[in-house]
């Protein structure tokens, strides 16, 4: 093999790995993070794998547990760290990357393969998905399986259908394995990004396609049903209200009311309309903003004109293409929107950008070493901003060193915060941090029970009225000063 050959798949081995060193450096930053985080600790620690817990007492009826699993499985195996918050995560995204080498492999070449993985991996919302606690990336690994494995199947069955009785293999099961991973890992919204770009394709296609043979339609749907239902039911039956916040709320109301004040764990996200489209372009940088100046540079050029005519000419191309606008459709009215909801509509834009891509070399003799600076930008980046994390993790608000300082000092004493301790508090100290309201503190402090005490910077001046004295400092982050309050103060 050429050593040329070899350069992409060092640069897709090394793109992979190098998420390995932020997930390891970056503290948990409130809120998301550790708040999932925090769900999958208790998870750990209860041993109740059937229902998430927001807080003890509260149940999380905001998404299905898959994520929540693996991240409590990975706490169990590698301790309560960033490393095993993350660390599934990651695995998600090499097994994205395992389904896209091997499907687009058999359905476009191992090159455009090879590459399709390369552009997948270095878009900004899927590295840095592959290094954060979140459901998003479980999401992405089914829907990432269900598209590539239809698409094999059907092609596998339309080259056989004349030898007779079609024979399905394992592909043909990935479409409704994939669809049970979305559901138990975001719920029916997985199956709406799944089955409206292979409605949309199929309708442009039904006259060349024996799509009622391609699969196997009864053992596929019993399977997927056998693996997300029973959860569906059990989580109704232990917390009941489940079904109504989850189905209605989280997948009607949240998306079509702007101003919905139905979130029980936080704030809406309320967005201008249209704004998933500049969050399209954060998401798939640099390989988007390319794609677009390929385009306005088509208008005046003949020749990449006929390298798009020619990736157009592929039978797939509408079937990836409505992979890659379907979710960015989707949410354009949605008002209540994250950009992490991206996600799975990039699998669907690297295969047509990596067929793009094949088409340059090709037809212009365009060196596709010319790519490589682009495919390191964004790991790059994460790079450098993990080294500054690690040299200075108090940038942004965590409370990881507050609660490491009060531990190591004296892990008998109270950790207790003049409000809700952040998400940040609550995992890093193990659910110990807990919240003291004002009015509660004059009686504490005259216990005798010392307790260690953060203040948000902005109310010392009520703990000094109250100990007649400014109180000595013993730690600070960006939003709490720690003081330690001794016994009968």
């Amino acid at each position: 093999m050429h050593r040329s050959d070899k350069t992409p798949w060092i640069i897709l081995a090394t793109v992979l790995l190098l998420p390995l060193i932020s997930i390891s450096v970056i503290p948990f930053y409130d809120t998301s993070e550790p708040r999932y985080a925090e769900i999958a600790r208790i998870m750990a620690q209860s041993g109740d794998w059937i229902t998430p817990w927001f807080s003890p007492g509260i149940p999380f009826w905001g998404k299905p547990p898959l994520s929540f699993w693996a991240q409590a499985l990975s706490m169990k195996a590698f301790g309560y760290t960033e490393f095993a918050g993350r660390f599934p995560s990651w695995i998600c995204l090499l097994l994205s990357n395992a389904i896209l080498l091997r499907g687009i492999g058999l359905l476009r070449g191992p090159r455009i393969g090879l590459w399709t993985a390369i552009i997948y991996s270095t878009c900004t919302l899927v590295y840095i998905s592959s290094g954060a606690v979140l459901t998003d990336p479980f999401l992405a690994l089914g829907t990432t399986l269900s598209l590539v494995s239809f698409a094999v199947s059907v092609r596998t069955q339309n080259q056989i259908k004349a030898e007779g009785k079609p024979r399905h293999g394992g592909w043909s099961y990935g479409l409704f394995i994939g669809l049970a991973i979305g559901l138990l890992a975001k719920g029916p919204l997985a199956v709406v990004l799944t089955v409206a770009p292979i409605s949309i394709w199929y309708a442009m296609n039904r006259k060349s396609v024996l799509l009622a043979t391609s699969l196997p339609w009864l053992k596929g749907l019993l399977l997927m049903t056998v693996l997300s239902l029973p959860w569906y039911i059990l989580a109704e039956i232990k917390t009941p209200g489940f079904l109504d916040y989850f189905i209605v709320g989280e997948h009607f109301r949240r998306f079509l009311d702007p101003g919905w004040t139905g979130d029980l764990y936080g704030t809406a996200h309320k967005q201008a309309y249209g704004m998933i489209w500049y969050y399209w372009l954060q998401a798939s940088f640099p390989w988007g903003i390319l794609t677009l100046i390929a385009m306005l540079g088509a208008l005046r050029s003949t020749r990449l004109r006929s390298a798009m005519q020619a990736v157009r000419q592929d039978p797939w191309f509408s079937y990836w293409l409505a992979s890659a606008l379907f979710a960015p459709l989707f949410f354009t009215f949605s008002a209540n929107i994250l950009w992490t909801y991206l996600l799975p509509s990039l699998a669907g834009f690297s295969v047509l950008a990596a067929g793009f891509a094949q088409q340059l070399e090709e037809r212009f003799n365009f060196p596709r070493q010319r790519l490589w600076p682009a495919t390191g930008l964004v790991p790059a980046v994460i790079l450098i901003l993990s080294a500054v994390a690690w040299i200075n993790p108090d940038l942004r608000n965590t409370e990881r060193s507050l609660v490491r300082y009060a531990m190591q000092h004296n892990e008998s004493i109270p950790l207790l915060y003049l409000s809700t301790p952040p998400f940040s508090a609550q995992f890093y100290s193990g659910g110990h941090a807990r919240a003291i309201q004002a009015s509660e503190l004059a009686q504490a402090i005259k216990s005798k029970a010392p307790f260690y005490l953060a203040i948000p910077k902005d109310q010392q001046d009520t703990v000094a009225r109250m100990l007649k004295k400014a109180p000595s400092v013993a730690f600070t982050n960006k939003r709490y000063a720690l003081v330690r309050i001794p016994a009968g103060s």
